[in-house]
């Protein structure tokens, strides 16, 4: 399994929240090649401007490690993540960080790009294109 597959898992995620009226941001935390947290965008329904795909993410993977720290953990998200997201990615002191399409206007490589935990790798872009679409889609629909 590789990037490209958990990327795919995360868009199924953002595909979920899409159909529920929620912008649609996936996420799936994978440790040692398995899935452990699966996630997306519950701002709407849990009325909770903090309720993000990567929050909610984070959260059930650390209950399901039984720890904070998710040092041995690659979060896939479909979307760059904000600065409150990827303020809780450096506290969790996540080792990877995959995401998908570039967030310009509210991405964290914007306003602090040194929010994430210094040894945490970042690769950015992976099924961009898809990710992109997906929220643009999801935008015109509301317009």
């Amino acid at each position: 399994m590789d990037d490209t597959y958990y990327m795919k898992q995360a868009l199924a995620e953002a595909r979920k929240a899409m159909e529920q009226g929620e912008v649609p941001v996936g996420a799936v935390v994978v440790c040692r090649d398995r899935i452990i947290a699966r996630a997306y965008n519950l701002t709407e329904t849990l009325t909770d401007v903090t309720a993000h795909a990567e929050m909610q993410a984070i959260t059930a993977a650390a209950s399901a490690l039984g720890g904070k720290y998710l040092s041995d953990c690659t979060l896939y998200v479909t979307v760059e993540p904000c600065v409150m997201c990827a303020g809780a990615i450096g506290w969790a002191q996540m080792h990877r960080l995959v995401f998908g399409a570039a967030d310009e206007k509210r991405g964290y490589q914007r306003y602090a790009p040194q929010a994430l935990h210094p040894k945490t790798e970042v690769v950015p872009g992976v099924l961009s294109e898809e990710c992109a679409a997906l929220m643009k889609d999801f935008f015109k629909r509301r317009r």
